[in-house]
């Protein structure tokens, strides 16, 4: 996975300037000396030919010569098949790998809840209420029926708002219920945690 993170950001940096990417839009119409690019966009050679070097790098033009010149054109099968491939659903998550996901929880977690588990406040913001719904959902034992009566004496080891505290979680998903209220259960869920099919 370090090669592709390699060559993910050969590939980006090639194309993190406005003058590379001029040249690209330039090489995608026709085939281009040095001399021909330098005169288009008003540069010298030896940038023009930096530029093309940084783009040759990363495998996104390549160079053929003829007789005295050298002629410059896009990779474009190449460039398609490199993007498919790096920029892949597969390979995008894969970039994170060494990522620690669980610390945004980890401060959510530390940030709301008191010592003996009980929340500060129910917070405001979709992402950090999220976790703390996960957080909640984990007092409640999949395939188990509850009535209303004991969510509620669940939900009140956390705040004394149980009725918000329900709807939040029955919304997220993370509790479901009959359409007459009389029992809850707690859904399936992923390995971390989310609804199933969320």
């Amino acid at each position: 996975m370090e090669t592709e993170t390699v060559e993910l950001l050969t590939f980006f940096k090639a194309l993190a300037d406005a003058n590379r990417l001029k040249i690209v839009g330039l090489l995608a119409q026709q085939p281009s000396t040095v001399e021909q690019l330098s005169a288009i966009l008003n540069l010298g050679p030896s940038t023009v030919s930096h530029h093309l070097a940084r783009l040759a790098e990363a495998g996104l033009v390549s160079a053929e010569a003829s007789s005295y010149y050298s002629i410059y054109r896009l990779n474009t099968d190449q460039i398609e098949a490199r993007a498919r491939r790096l920029l892949s659903r597969e390979s995008l998550p894969a970039l994170a790998e060494n990522a620690d996901v669980k610390a945004f929880d980890r401060k959510v977690l530390s940030d709301y809840l008191l010592e003996d588990g009980r929340l500060k406040t129910i917070p405001s913001q979709q992402k950090k209420l999220q976790v703390i719904l996960r957080r909640i959902s984990d007092d409640f034992e999949p395939g188990r029926l509850y009535s209303e009566k004991q969510v509620n004496a669940i939900l009140s080891r956390f705040h004394e708002d149980t009725a918000s505290l329900r709807r939040e979680l029955i919304s997220a998903h993370l509790l479901a219920r009959e359409s007459n209220g009389a029992t809850y259960w707690k859904p399936a869920t992923d390995s971390e945690g989310h609804p199933a099919g969320q």
